[in-house]
């Protein structure tokens, strides 16, 4: 499974999506032009020291991502306020790309239509979205949940019940 974010805006977002695959294992991708310097300084302090321990991959266009993907096998799953699958109602697969569009515009036509599921996570009438990293962290989470691929338990955590 991998977590993809198409052309980011906000640095601390990415950061955040990078952190969260650091430590549940899933590699990140970063589909260009992002809204900013990958790998600036803003980057780096919201994925603090885990972007050391995270797989992390850029690709220059949706299309050299796009063809990775497919060589790959992978499905293409987008999460997008224009969804009409709730994420909880899917069926994840362990090779899943978990994609998520930029902030300001989420992604275009064409991403649309080469997505495998359109998923949305409901939210209450009248407010339109989550933030991208929340989004990605509850998605991921549901994901790993249903394929078994979280990470081993936590001893001390596990001991308290």
């Amino acid at each position: 499974m991998i977590l993809a974010l198409y052309c980011p805006d906000i640095a601390q977002n990415a950061g955040t999506c990078l952190r969260t695959g650091a430590c549940l294992g899933v590699p990140v991708h970063i589909i260009e032009p992002a809204g900013f310097p990958v790998g600036n300084a803003a980057f780096r302090r919201a994925g603090m020291d885990y972007l050391d321990h995270v797989d992390f991959e850029r690709h220059s266009s949706f299309a050299a991502f796009e063809a990775r993907r497919r060589q790959e096998g992978r499905r293409l799953v987008l999460f997008t306020t224009k969804g009409a699958r709730p994420f909880h109602d899917f069926a994840f697969r362990p090779d899943d790309a978990l994609l998520f569009g930029r902030e300001s515009a989420g992604v275009p036509d064409e991403v649309h239509a080469a997505a495998d599921a359109r998923l949305v996570i409901p939210l209450r009438s009248g407010l339109r979205s989550l933030n991208v990293a929340v989004a990605a962290g509850m998605a991921l989470a549901e994901a790993l949940r249903q394929t078994g691929l979280f990470p081993g338990s936590i001893p001390e955590v596990a001991e308290r019940g």
